[in-house]
């Protein structure tokens, strides 16, 4: 459709409605429990005398909780409710009522959920490098590591949410299975899963080496997740725009 209220003007009117929707306490709350588990494993590293190298230990459960958990996890309780809550219980509507394309719908959802997404997975992450021990160089590989993961897998729980219900339980799927699991068997996996690229920068940049970590570089990484983002909002807009919406 061809929409008389400006882009720039609907991405900000969707960022503002829906923004107010996801920010609640009880997801806020069970997200920073999440994210706060992490945080208590690199205190454990921190007081322990058996850690031979706190740094390492340290990003290693970055790798392991981190950006196996609590970066895709947060990024799809808050991006596929985004479009996808609204699709399901009809408050869609009010969007629909407005002459607005699709496309900017699609993009102040998609930023809806960075704005909570991203301080609570940045913020206790970060935290649990600077706990651990992991210095100044694994305090910087993980807060651009989850910066690139909230980024892309936000973009593509935001279209999972319009291709299916019950999208959270899809999306658990995919993150525990796809993700978590079988790239541990696949380097082809690997390849086709965003936490591989996230794991190439935490190792790239902290200088740790990850076990069948993707010998990728961090640029690499960043067009894999800018490419993932574009595309996966390309095609949301483009599913948004068939959807009719009762």
């Amino acid at each position: 459709m061809t929409g008389s209220v400006s882009p720039a003007r609907a991405v900000g009117l969707t960022h503002r409605l829906l923004f107010r929707q996801l920010l609640t306490r009880g997801r806020v709350i069970a997200l920073l429990l999440l994210g706060g588990v992490t945080i208590l494993a690199a205190v454990g590293v921190a007081v322990s005398d058996d850690v031979d190298d706190a740094a390492v230990t340290t990003i290693e459960i970055i790798d392991g909780l981190g950006l196996v958990l609590v970066v895709p996890i947060v990024s799809l309780v808050f991006a596929s409710a985004s479009l996808g809550d609204g699709r399901e219980d009809g408050t869609l509507v009010y969007l629909w009522l407005r002459p607005m394309d699709r496309l900017p719908v699609v993009v102040g959802a998609y930023l809806a959920s960075l704005t909570i997404s991203l301080p609570l997975t940045v913020a206790p992450l970060g935290a649990a490098a600077a706990v651990g021990g992991a210095g100044a160089d694994g305090i910087t590989a993980t807060v651009i590591a989850s910066v690139i993961g909230v980024v892309a897998y936000s973009a593509l729980f935001v279209l999972l949410g319009l291709l299916v219900k019950n999208s959270i339980i899809w999306g658990l799927a995919y993150v525990l299975l796809w993700e978590g699991l079988f790239t541990q068997f696949s380097e082809a996996i690997g390849q086709a899963a965003v936490r591989g690229y996230l794991r190439a920068v935490l190792a790239d940049l902290s200088d740790v080496s990850l076990s069948d970590a993707l010998d990728v570089s961090t640029a690499t990484a960043v067009i894999v997740a800018a490419g993932v983002m574009v595309g996966s909002i390309a095609i949301a807009a483009m599913r948004l725009e068939r959807m009719e919406i009762d």
